[in-house]
């Protein structure tokens, strides 16, 4: 990465972080990354992933995110992006973005047959190989009191 992605990056991330400090009340600081820390700090459950660019790679900057939550084990991946003269964005998986949300959905893995744990309106959400080969998660809807099944 050339010095002026970095300062790009590194513009982006003061950017978010006053954003979120100053408009919304967080303790938000930019991370230290000799210290292996994301790239701000001080917003609860979440690993920050902050993409300040033109071309979004929505998947590629998410698994990103991913693998450095799990190694970091600070909190949910999230990438916050923003494009020249466009509002920041926030990517989280749906899992996530439900467990945020309240909760009324809950993941699991599929069984070691590889069968689907889920159907939505009979046809399955996502398929999954044996174990979770394929690193993905298999969603079954939590019904509420007082709801029909969806069968």
């Amino acid at each position: 990465m050339g010095k002026p992605s970095r300062e790009k990056g590194k513009r982006g991330e003061l950017e978010l972080m006053h954003i979120l400090r100053d408009f919304y009340g967080y303790p938000v600081r930019r991370g230290y990354v000799f210290q292996h820390e994301s790239d701000l700090v001080g917003l609860p459950g979440v690993h920050v992933e902050c993409k300040r660019k033109e071309k979004i790679n929505v998947y590629t900057d998410y698994k990103q995110a991913v693998r450095e939550a799990q190694k970091r084990r600070d909190g949910a991946p999230v990438v916050f992006y923003r494009k020249s003269n466009e509002q920041w964005l926030v990517i989280l998986g749906i899992e996530d973005f439900m467990d945020f949300y309240g909760g009324k959905y809950e993941h699991l893995r599929t069984d070691t047959e590889g069968e689907q744990e889920c159907d939505f309106e009979g046809g399955s959400l996502h398929e999954s190989g044996p174990d979770g080969q394929d690193g993905q998660k298999a969603y079954r809807r939590i019904e509420q009191p007082g709801t029909d099944s969806p069968e």
